[in-house]
């Protein structure tokens, strides 16, 4: 009676805390999204393995390799490698390794957040916030590395276009559907917060670019040839400092702004994230592995991009504006929708703003402070086309932030802003230079 007593007391103390680790902020929305996609493992199979020390290895692989309702991508992802030393085509190298990605970017997410259940919720969190678009930071650094310059910044762009519109757009409209007759509502706070991160991020972006055309009109004169270049590496600064604010105000300050809501099991095969499943060392191991094998995929999509542009007769620039960021982030994008569905909002907000500004104010300063030291002169002048497309794609979402609650009118209008951006970069046609850019001084020659 005593022991049963006691071990009440334990259940009960494990479960208090694990209510505390949520309210400390362990979970975020990216966290809450990413579970959506998850699934409880049958260890039924595990048990029955007659070698006792091998049962431990095969339960951690198969909760790392299973765990997903995305676990039927992972064969891309050999396939990609085998694509490539079999010489399957540059094309489908392509297509297998974006499809790779898929399952890879939500694993990694999964093991950050097996992490944080033993690092604390500051360090959880910044682990968030670095893992959360490591698949955008990769492909930047091996684009960098070939000196693709266009295909960084088209890339990052279409991370935040994606997030801002297409995320963002359905989550709403389908959200909308699903609760006809009533307003969605959530917390305007956080979107606040973003927006306001956004719109310092717009004016960084277009500093360079309105540096530039005052020049080329003789409007105005620079003291060297290079100074768009080093204005784009000042503001490249301001925005990381930014950024680092805006990480101890979710952390620290006002954490309670970025709560997510708990959700309802709604008795569906969903795992429980109460506790970890994973030790720490076991975790770091296999996020270790994960990142590799990100790394190798996205070195394929950055050394076969040009190769799918001729082959499909696509814009680099369409490639890396729309088709990359819509399968890279797949995974993630599908768990914005479905708590959507759920009347969930803050999580979606959480999801789609949340990685936005990430990409915006940690992502792409990062690369251009990245490809100074490689001696790269990438800069922050996106072009005026890409800009233009950049301000109106936050202008529609302040605008559609701005009163608290959301129906599907908001999320169609937002849908179909992304569908004009999309058809102007489908009829972009650019020439055999597309995946290089140049800096200031080259431009205005």
């Amino acid at each position: 009676m005593d022991s049963s007593a006691e071990a009440a007391a334990l259940l009960e103390a494990g479960d208090g805390r694990a209510k505390e680790l949520r309210h400390l902020g362990l979970r975020t929305a990216h966290n809450m999204s990413s579970s959506s996609l998850r699934k409880k493992s049958d260890t039924s199979l595990v048990r029955k393995v007659p070698c006792a020390a091998l049962r431990p290895f095969l339960s951690t692989l198969q909760e790392v390799l299973l765990g997903t309702k995305l676990f039927v991508l992972f064969p891309a992802v050999g396939l990609a490698v085998l694509a490539r030393y079999m010489h399957f085509g540059q094309v489908w190298l392509f297509v297998l390794s974006l499809i790779g990605l898929i399952p890879l970017a939500e694993r990694l997410s999964f093991l950050t957040e097996q992490i944080a259940f033993y690092t604390g919720p500051t360090v959880g969190g910044l682990l968030n916030a670095t893992f959360g678009n490591v698949t955008e930071v990769i492909i930047a650094l091996f684009a960098l590395s070939e000196g693709k310059i266009t295909v960084v910044k088209c890339s990052l762009l279409g991370s935040i276009l994606s997030n801002l519109l297409l995320v963002l757009g359905t989550s709403l409209f389908f959200g909308g559907i699903a609760n006809l007759g009533s307003e969605q509502p959530y917390d305007k706070k956080q979107a606040d917060v973003s927006t306001g991160l956004l719109i310092l991020g717009l004016l960084c972006n277009s500093m360079p670019l309105m540096l530039r055309y005052a020049v080329s009109a003789g409007e105005h004169a620079v003291s060297s040839e290079d100074a768009g270049l080093m204005l784009s590496r000042a503001c490249s600064v301001v925005m990381i400092l930014a950024y680092a604010a805006y990480l101890y105000f979710q952390l620290k300050t006002h954490r309670q702004l970025f709560e997510p809501q708990e959700v309802e099991d709604d008795g569906e095969d969903l795992a429980t994230e109460d506790d970890a499943v994973l030790g720490f060392s076991c975790a770091m191991i296999w996020l270790a592995i994960m990142t590799v094998m990100t790394a190798v995929l996205s070195e394929y999509v950055v050394s076969t991009i040009e190769a799918a542009s001729k082959s499909w007769e696509l814009s680099v620039s369409f490639i890396s504006i729309i088709l990359i960021p819509i399968v890279g982030n797949a995974a993630e994008h599908a768990g914005a929708v479905i708590f959507a569905f759920k009347n969930k909002l803050d999580i979606t907000l959480g999801v789609s703003l949340g990685s936005a500004t990430q990409i915006s104010m940690f992502v792409v300063p990062l690369s251009v402070l990245v490809a100074w030291v490689m001696g790269v002169p990438m800069d922050l002048d996106l072009n005026l086309l890409e800009t233009g497309s950049l301000f109106l794609a936050i202008l529609m979402t302040s605008f559609t932030l701005q009163d608290g609650s959301s129906h599907y009118l908001k999320g169609l209008l937002l849908l179909l802003c992304y569908a004009v951006i999309g058809a102007c970069f489908f009829v972009l046609k650019q020439n055999s230079s597309d995946g290089n850019n140049l800096n200031l001084s080259s431009r205005s020659a």
